[in-house]
């Protein structure tokens, strides 16, 4: 499990600044290979499934985790397909938080 699966995510309500550079690259290294960094402001990670239903049935879940963590991605999906991105809002750009629910979103 990784460590940024163990914790929780916590509120951000701006003030504090994004990640950036090295700092990305290391909490990047933590998730799984399929999460990418976009222009140091979002996470996003691309996934198949085999019908339309099993798509729905994992957002489901991603937005049952999303409202216990308080942190809620950007979700799009269709047959066989959803697409998840994640930033923070507050500060347009990446927190912990972020790295923090894609590391659970991979547990799912």
């Amino acid at each position: 499990m990784s460590d940024l699966a163990s914790r929780k995510c916590v509120p951000c309500h701006g003030g504090v600044p994004r990640l950036g550079g090295a700092e990305l690259e290391s909490y990047r290294r933590e998730l799984q290979s399929e999460w990418s960094v976009v222009g140091e402001h979002h996470l996003a990670r691309a996934y198949k499934f085999p019908n339309f239903a099993a798509a729905l049935a994992f957002v489901n879940r991603v937005g049952a985790l999303a409202e216990a963590e308080g942190h809620h991605p950007d979700i799009s999906f269709g047959w066989g397909y959803a697409e998840i991105k994640i930033y923070t809002h507050a500060i347009d750009g990446l927190s912990e938080s972020d790295f923090i629910l894609a590391a659970k979103i991979d547990q799912l």
